[in-house]
Formats: C-alpha cells, structure tokens, sequence
C-alpha cells in the first residue's frame, strides 16, 4: 500500500508518531484560522495548541502553518496535507456516530462567510431571496476578516465566502469571480466642523480617525489613500471592522470615519452620517464570491451565487473593469 512517503513499510517512525489529536488540532487551526479561537473550540490553552502543533510539524518533517499576529494560514504542504487530515477525522466521526446508533447525519447548514463591512449590503437581499427558494435550508453566516475567510474556506469550514480576492499564496486551491468593486468614503456625524465644505485628506488630521484593523484590503486602501497626498496615517487611532462601533463612535464624537461607500449607504441614507467632499479616487476594490476550485459546488451554493449575480449594483464595477 503506498503512502505519501511511499510504501507503507518505508514510512519513517517519525510520522507513525502522528496522533489523532495532533490532526484534530491542526484541523481545527487551519478551519478556523486563529490559534486562539481553535484553543477556545478545543478546550485547550493556546500554548497547548501551539506545543501540539508543532510537535506535529516536527513529525510530518514540514512546515504546515504560518502563524502571526494576523492569524494562521495554510502553507502549500499545508494544504496538501488538510485534505487527508481532514479525511482522517471525518471519517473516525462518522464511525463514532455509526456506532451510536445514528440513523441518518444531520443535514449541514449552508455556511456562508462574508466581509463585516460588505455582510450588510448585498448578503441580506440575497438571504432573502434564498429563502423564499430554499426555505427548508439552514444558513450559519460567519463574519471576519478576509485572510480569517479564506483560511476557513480553504479548509473547509465554510462553503462560500462574499469578500475580496488575496495575494496568489492566500489563493491555492480557491477561485474568485468578481460582483463588484467599491470605493473608501470619509463619513462624519451631521454637524462635524468639516460637514458641508470641500476639505483635503490633510483636513482629516485634525480630528480622530475610524480605520480598519491592521492587515485587512480596506486598511491598506486607506494608507495608500494617505500616501498619494504625501502623509501617512496618525498615532490615536480607532480600528475596528465593527460597523455598530465606528458608527457609534463617529455620532458621538468629531471623528472621521474612513469605510467603503457600501458600508455606509444605509447609514448616509438615513442621515445618520454625512460623506465629506474628499477626492479618494483610485480606491476602488474588487469584491467577489470564493469558492474551492477543487470541490463540485453544492445546489445549495449554486443557488446562492446566482442570486448573488442577479443582485443589481452600481456602476462601480463597470469603472473598475473599464479604468
């Protein structure tokens, strides 16, 4: 019987020292995309699951996961090695479920991620609509950051995802098909000494700044915004991708809050916020459906991606393609 290290008989001892927790921990890891919330899912400390996975990688002879401040991704021996991880551990739950008697597996849910500042403008009409075809289906909606989604899709822990496409090492294995592409807006409370006047990017600097987290395609957008008129982003910031937060911060207070024009539209509709007269050209970013390339999409999945297609948007993503 041949292996991937060859002939059953020539698998070195290193990796028959492989145990069902070390799969189940790097599993867990590589769906979730954060040790500590692995941790939190395991019942075990984080310096337990680290020492456990690296225990693991020094057994399969391989570097499996990068691990940082923004979270675990997959390693291209990573992703080798999940789908059969993952075999392993399904497998062994589907026998313990056998074995207790259950008559038929429980019916998965459609899970869905999606980006926190693109969940609230197409995912709630596409929900809807899904719904009233599908309205025996169960939905988990998971929201994150984008390189959280991706490592989670990638994994298998979600079967579809509304957010952006990655560098190509975040990208193995997925594939992106564009919806439509949005642009960085400055909002401020109605009232805000800069409401109602043409103001420069420099004007901002005198007020506190709503930004994205660190690492994410909206905070990168925002310095290079920064950037192109010669300044970089201040100390004091506020970063948070939690909508109702900045929201509240930015009514309560002379703050600036930079978000993507559709995060705001609900809120700038209702006269919530104000959008001031700042030239952000050149910020737009393409926002897309993920998938596996590997895996035949459910009818499920299938269904929603092309409600997803069907929703109208703005012309935005017609000056994206066009320039």
């Amino acid at each position: 019987m041949q292996s991937a290290f060859g002939p059953s008989s020539s698998v070195p001892e290193q990796v028959r020292r492989i145990r069902l927790r070390h799969l189940r921990c790097f599993v867990t890891v590589a769906r979730e995309g954060q040790v500590g919330r692995a941790a939190e899912l395991l019942q075990l400390s984080q310096p337990a699951v680290t020492k456990t996975l690296n225990e693991l990688e020094v057994l399969a002879g391989a570097k499996l996961l990068d691990r940082g401040r923004h979270g675990a991704r997959l390693t291209a021996a990573g992703h080798r090695f999940l789908r059969y991880a993952q075999d392993v551990t399904t497998s062994l739950d589907a026998a313990v479920a056998a074995l207790a008697g259950a008559a038929e597996p429980a019916r998965e849910p459609l899970r869905i991620g999606a980006l926190p500042t693109v969940a609230g403008y197409v995912l709630p009409e596409a929900l809807a609509e899904l719904r009233r075809v599908r309205a025996d289906l169960d939905i988990r909606i998971r929201t994150d950051p984008n390189a959280v989604l991706l490592s989670a899709l990638a994994a298998g822990a979600l079967d579809v995802v509304l957010g952006r496409m990655a560098e190509p090492s975040r990208m193995v294995g997925l594939s992106f098909e564009l919806l439509y592409a949005e642009t960085l807006i400055l909002v401020v409370r109605p009232g805000h000494p800069l409401a109602g006047r043409s103001v420069s990017v420099a004007d901002t600097l005198e007020h506190p700044l709503v930004v994205a987290t660190s690492g994410t395609v909206p905070r990168h957008a925002t310095e290079a915004l920064f950037e192109r008129h010669g300044l970089r982003l201040p100390v004091g910031l506020i970063e948070t991708l939690d909508l109702a937060v900045a929201r509240g911060v930015v009514r309560r207070s002379d703050a600036v809050w930079i978000t993507t024009e559709r995060a705001a539209r609900d809120d700038l509709a209702d006269g919530v916020v104000r959008r001031l007269d700042v030239p952000a050209a050149g910020t737009v970013e393409p926002v897309g459906v993920l998938r596996r390339s590997a895996d035949a999409s459910s009818a499920e999945v299938e269904d929603f991606v092309t409600i997803l297609r069907d929703i109208p948007v703005d012309g935005t993503w017609q000056d994206f393609l066009h320039g």
